[in-house]
């Protein structure tokens, strides 16, 4: 792991409204190697109050990746991503946009919004999981993050 995360859980923050996906990435972090802690809101409106800390999630940690779905309740993830990135508590967190859409209008937004990457779900069960379980090795323990 990165010398900053060494002593410390990994806290990821997925915002994703399909309670599949969500439970399947669950799944992949818990079967993981790594000690992540996955904390999941299901629409753009909860994804910021969670990151701001507001309301029920005043005591809730920064998350150190969040995992963006796009097509969202309330507000979009292209919404949370550009709120993210405007705001300078916010911008260092390395965002992961994981979203069905393969459309190029949608990549080129997530990158000129600053995503740190953009990976379309896999429609296949095993290379789903395989794909969580590599965005948590790469970002727990090859990257090497900001401190908090």
């Amino acid at each position: 792991m990165s010398q900053r995360n060494a002593p410390e859980t990994f806290d990821i923050l997925l915002v994703e409204d399909n309670p599949g996906d969500a439970r399947l990435a669950q799944e992949a972090l818990k079967e993981g190697r790594m000690t992540s802690r996955l904390k999941v809101v299901v629409d753009g409106v909860e994804a910021m109050a969670y990151l701001r800390r507001e309301g029920i999630y005043a005591d809730s940690p920064r998350p150190d990746l969040v995992l963006l779905d796009l097509n969202l309740p309330r507000k979009d993830g292209r919404q949370v991503l550009a709120e993210m990135k405007e705001d300078p508590e916010l911008r260092r967190i390395p965002v992961v946009v994981l979203t069905t859409s393969q459309a190029g209008q949608d990549i080129l937004r997530s990158y000129d919004l600053h995503a740190n990457c953009y990976i379309t779900k896999p429609v296949d069960l095993d290379r789903f999981i395989s794909v969580v379980r590599s965005i948590e090795e790469y970002w727990c323990s090859v990257v090497t993050l900001p401190p908090r």
